[in-house]
């Protein structure tokens, strides 16, 4: 068998890094006036407004390299900060991607990096216009900033949900959750008997969702073609209880969803039982799926309705009210948020 190519990242040093990054990105975007290789990327004037997010993903942190393959680690960091402008009902245009690396790390490591990238960017037709690539001491880190537009009025932020809109949430909650555990538990399994082999075959949906999510990019082009602006809107990132939580502070409202309305994967419902974990709160608390929450007017309701992969499961109250889950046998229980938490 071949010994796998190994080529140091100092052999070519930063710019030559810089370069092989370089020839393998193109701009489609006429407001991408110039992208990688000046100290700044310079962007056109546009009338549209700009909305502009960053995240930062830490290897040991946000990621686990013994299960993420490299290339998916590329597709993934770029589609959960495509998430955070659809969930502003905007369209995303540009992206820059800094990478600190440690010395484990080759130049075909960093090729298969962008691979991913390059692929992400051709599915959300976007431009990587530029970044930084440093060395770390402390594993891989990846920071992402991603820009997007829209017309002034077609933004939707948190602070806009009013008394008696519909709460809708697209695909289905908790399948990332539950891939990461059957990943961390196949890894452990892995780690005490190096012989095992991973036993992934039964879990191709929800490992998926964790390796491979993908923003609703999809949606929000459907909204554009129906003329429907969301009274406010996320993305599903730290659970939907939390996600929830935000709304209702931000628009200073109470919620009430149904336990019966929320959408689940059979293999998140049979994974969750085989793990002893509520299906339930899998959903709720469950992070990573990127699924768009977002709420409409009523009077926008049949524009939705028949609408196969948008749920409706709930409605917003005043803040008086609470934040409420009504269970399958119409009681009435306090909205906990256990989600993802950064500190």
């Amino acid at each position: 068998m071949d010994k796998e190519q190994r080529t140091e990242i100092e052999t070519i040093g930063e710019f030559g890094l810089i370069d092989l990054i370089r020839k393998n990105t193109t701009l489609k975007h006429p407001g991408s006036l110039k992208g990688i290789g000046d100290d700044a990327a310079v962007l056109g004037p546009t009338d549209l407004v700009r909305v502009v997010t960053t995240d930062m993903l830490l290897e040991g942190v946000h990621f686990d390299l013994s299960y993420i393959p490299l290339k998916h680690l590329g597709f993934k960091a770029v589609a959960v900060n495509v998430s955070d402008v659809a969930a502003m009902n905007a369209i995303p245009t540009q992206v820059t991607i800094s990478i600190a690396l440690s010395n484990r790390f080759s130049v075909e490591a960093v090729e298969t990096f962008y691979e991913g990238v390059n692929l992400a960017a051709e599915h959300y037709n976007i431009d990587v216009v530029g970044g930084d690539t440093t060395a770390s001491r402390s594993g891989l880190v990846i920071s992402i900033t991603a820009i997007g537009e829209a017309k002034k009025e077609q933004i939707s932020y948190r602070s806009g949900a009013k008394v008696n809109d519909i709460i809708c949430v697209t695909g289905d909650l908790g399948g990332a959750f539950m891939g990461l555990q059957v990943l961390e538990r196949e890894k452990q399994v892995f780690l005490s008997d190096p012989n095992m082999q991973p036993k992934l075959d039964a879990y191709p949906y929800i490992t998926g969702r964790q390796l491979k999510p993908d923003a609703r990019m999809d949606i929000i082009h459907e909204l554009r073609e129906l003329g429907l602006v969301p009274s406010s809107m996320m993305d599903i990132s730290d659970g939907l209880a939390s996600e929830l939580f935000h709304i209702c502070k931000a628009s200073d409202v109470g919620v009430a969803i149904y336990e019966d309305k929320l959408p689940m994967d059979k293999q998140t419902y049979d994974t969750a039982l085989e793990f002893n974990l509520d299906p339930i709160t899998c959903v709720l608390n469950g992070g990573e799926d990127y699924e768009l929450l977002f709420t409409i007017d009523q009077k926008d309701f049949p524009k939705l309705e028949k609408h196969p992969d948008i749920h409706f499961i709930g409605h917003v109250t005043a803040p008086d009210e609470g934040k409420l889950l009504i269970t399958k046998n119409q009681t009435a229980v306090a909205l906990k948020a256990q989600g993802w938490k950064h500190f």
